[in-house]
């Protein structure tokens, strides 16, 4: 299973400059991507999730189209071939 995420320019310095990389989470949730993309990303996962588990506020993450804190937040399903993207929240 493989799942393509979008990079913001501000956390391409964990990517290597990357805007957009492959990702094969073992468990086909938004959890098992951010876990996938700290594997390969180290230090990432700490600027989208927080101490306690939880989705930063100030970063916007969609499965294709949706904004996953109206679907079901860490647990959005992320089936094979989806687009996920990492949008950081604009003041």
């Amino acid at each position: 299973m493989s799942v393509s995420v979008r990079i913001p320019t501000i956390l391409r310095t964990y990517t290597g400059g990357q805007a957009n990389v492959e990702i094969e989470p073992s468990v086909a949730t938004l959890q098992g991507v951010i876990d996938a993309l700290e594997e390969n990303y180290a230090g990432i996962k700490t600027r989208l999730v927080g101490a306690e588990g939880e989705l930063r506020r100030f970063i916007n993450i969609y499965v294709n189209d949706d904004d996953v804190r109206f679907l079901d937040g860490l647990n959005s399903a992320t089936p094979d071939g989806v687009q996920i993207s990492i949008v950081p929240a604009v003041a």
